[in-house]
C-alpha cells in the first residue's frame, strides 16, 4: 500500500469502509442519470479526499518536496491510488473532471496566466454550450464522461490555496508597515509551515500563493525579491514595492541569518567544550588542544555576529520607528483633510451660526402660530377643574388605603384574640393535667400502708386469743415487720422504725 492510499485510509472516513472502497473504486461515472445522489456522495467524498492529503503532503508530486496548494493527476496520481484488492479508481478521471468544471481545481497554467481574478463568473453561455445544454436536457446528448481518460497537469486546488491565505491574513493583522515587508525567504521561515507542522510550502506553491494574493485578494505587491502586504490603515491595493522596501526586506533577512548562526556557533561552542572535557578525562592532550582552539574561535566568531546583529537591530528600530512616525503624520494630515472638508460643507463656525439662529427664529415663530391657533378656536382648559378633579382622586385613593389598613389590623387583632384563647385552653389542659398527677401519685403511695395496718391488727386479734399476752406482742411485731418488708423498703433510721 503506498502512502497516499495508507493516508486516505488511516484519515478519510469514506475510505474506511469496505463496502465504500468497493463503490468508491468502481466506474461509478456511469451512473450519474441513474443514481445521482450516489454518484455526487462519491464525487464528493473523492474531491474531500484529494484536497486533504495534498494539504498533508500525502500526494506524490515531480519534487524533491510534495506540493500542499496543487495537485498531479495522470498516471502518477493513478498509481499511487493503487490498491491490490480493489485496483485503480476507475472514475478518477470523471472526478477531476468535476472538480475542474466547478472551478474547484484550475489547471497551474492558466492559473498563472489568468489577468482577471479566479472568483470572476461569466455568466453567458457561448452558442455551442447552449445547444448542448439544451439537447442534454431533452436525451438526445449523454453525459460527458471522463472516467477513463485522466488529464496529466499540475492542477491548483482552490480551497487548500483559501485555507493558507486566510491564515496568513490573520496573521499579518496585527503587524506594523515596517514588519509586513518580506523577502521571499523570509516569507517562507514565516509562513512556509502555517497550515501543516510536517510540511513546508514548496517554490511551486509559493508561486501559486503570491499570485493568488496579489491578484486575487489584493493583499500584497511583489517582485522577485521582495513581497509587501498592504498597510493596516490602507483598504485599496497596496503601494509598489520601492527602494526602501527592498532594502528593509534585506535587512530582516540578514537579521533572521545572523540569528540561525548565532544559533548554530552557540551549539558547536557547547559541543567542543564537551569534547574537550572528555579529551581531558581520557588523558587525550593534543584533542583536547584542538578542541579549545576551535572553541576560541567560534566564540570569536560568536561574539562578533552578536555585535553584527546587535547594531542591525538597533538599526532596524530606528527603521520601524520612523516609518510609524511617518505612517502617523500621514494619517493625522489625513485626518486634518477630512475635517477641513467637513467643516467647509457646513460653513465655518459663522455659518454654523447662522443656521442655529434661522432654527431658533422658526422655533419660536411655531410657538406664536399655535399659540394664536389656540386662542381661536382650540379649547380652554381651566386649570382650576383640573386641580379639583385631581385632588378628589388623591381623596378617594386615601379613602381606599385606610379602609384596606383597618381592614388589616381588624384581621391581625381577630388573629391576636384567637392566639390567646388557644394559649389559655393549653395552659388550663396542662394545670389539669398536673392536678391529675399528683392526684394519682398521691393515692398510689398511701393505699399499701393502710392494707399493712389492717393486716397487722387482724392478726394482733388472732394472737391475743392463742398466746400469752408477751408472746402475742412479740408475734404481733414479727408478724408487722414481714408486711411491711414485702410492700416496703426497709426504714433507714431507728425514727422511721419505730413510726412503722
Amino acid at each position: 500500500m503506498g502512502d497516499l492510499l495508507e493516508y486516505l485510509t488511516s484519515h478519510e472516513e469514506a475510505f474506511k469502509s469496505r463496502n465504500r472502497l468497493s463503490s468508491l473504486y468502481s466506474d461509478f461515472s456511469q451512473s450519474a442519470t441513474i443514481n445521482p445522489d450516489g454518484y455526487q456522495a462519491n464525487i464528493v467524498a473523492w474531491k474531500k479526499a484529494l484536497s486533504n492529503a495534498a494539504a498533508a503532503g500525502a500526494v506524490p508530486s515531480q519534487g524533491a518536496a510534495n506540493d500542499l496548494l496543487s495537485i498531479s493527476t495522470g498516471e502518477q496520481l493513478s498509481r499511487a491510488l493503487a490498491s491490490k484488492e480493489w485496483g485503480r479508481p476507475l472514475a478518477l478521471g470523471a472526478v477531476i473532471h468535476e472538480a475542474v468544471t466547478k472551478k474547484e481545481m484550475i489547471p497551474l497554467k492558466d492559473f498563472l496566466s489568468a489577468t482577471t481574478s479566479i472568483y470572476h463568473r461569466s455568466w453567458a453561455l457561448s452558442p455551442r454550450q447552449a445547444i448542448a445544454w439544451g439537447l442534454r436536457q431533452l436525451g438526445i446528448l449523454g453525459e460527458e464522461s471522463n472516467s477513463e481518460h485522466i488529464t496529466t497537469g499540475k492542477l491548483v486546488i482552490v480551497a487548500n490555496l483559501e485555507s493558507v491565505a486566510t491564515a496568513i491574513l490573520k496573521h499579518i493583522d496585527s503587524k506594523s508597515s515596517i514588519q509586513r515587508i518580506y523577502s521571499h525567504v523570509g516569507f517562507l521561515s514565516e509562513f512556509g509551515s502555517i497550515n501543516s507542522s510536517t510540511h513546508s510550502l514548496t517554490a511551486s506553491d509559493l508561486e501559486v500563493l503570491l499570485t493568488y494574493l496579489a491578484r486575487d485578494k489584493h493583499a500584497i505587491t511583489y517582485n522577485s525579491t521582495t513581497i509587501k502586504f498592504a498597510a493596516p490603515s490602507s483598504f485599496v491595493n497596496p503601494e509598489p514595492i520601492s527602494q526602501q522596501d527592498t532594502v528593509i526586506a534585506s535587512l530582516r533577512s540578514l537579521i533572521d541569518s545572523l540569528n540561525n548562526q548565532i544559533t548554530i556557533l552557540g551549539s558547536r561552542i557547547a559541543s567542543l567544550d564537551s569534547q574537550a572535557r572528555a579529551s581531558v578525562a581520557s588523558k587525550s592532550r593534543n584533542t583536547a588542544l584542538t578542541a579549545l582552539r576551535s572553541k576560541k574561535l567560534a566564540e570569536v566568531t560568536l561574539a562578533r555576529r552578536s555585535d553584527t546583529l546587535a547594531q542591525l537591530e538597533r538599526t532596524y528600530n530606528s527603521i520601524e520607528a520612523a516609518t510609524d512616525n511617518v505612517e502617523i503624520v500621514r494619517v493625522m494630515e489625513a485626518s486634518a483633510g477630512v475635517l477641513r472638508h467637513l467643516n467647509k460643507a457646513v460653513g465655518g463656525a459663522s455659518g454654523v451660526e447662522g443656521v442655529v439662529d434661522s432654527l431658533r427664529e422658526e422655533i419660536e415663530n411655531v410657538e406664536e402660530i399655535s399659540g394664536m391657533l389656540n386662542e381661536v378656536g382650540g379649547a380652554v382648559v381651566d386649570e382650576g377643574e383640573v386641580d379639583e378633579e385631581f385632588e378628589a382622586l388623591e381623596r378617594a385613593e386615601c379613602e381606599k388605603i385606610e379602609i384596606a389598613q383597618r381592614a388589616e389590623r381588624e384581621r391581625q387583632e381577630a388573629m391576636d384574640v384567637e392566639r390567646t384563647r388557644i394559649r389559655m385552653d393549653e395552659l388550663q389542659n396542662l394545670d389539669k393535667a398536673q392536678k391529675d398527677k399528683e392526684q394519682s401519685a398521691s393515692k398510689v403511695s398511701s393505699t399499701p400502708s393502710d392494707d399493712i395496718l389492717q393486716k397487722g391488727i387482724e392478726g394482733m386479734e388472732q394472737l391475743s386469743i392463742s398466746s400469752a399476752p408477751e408472746n402475742r406482742i412479740s408475734e404481733a411485731d414479727t408478724f408487722i415487720t414481714a408486711r411491711v418488708k414485702e410492700k416496703e423498703p426497709a426504714p433507714t433510721s431507728l425514727a422511721q422504725h419505730e413510726n412503722a
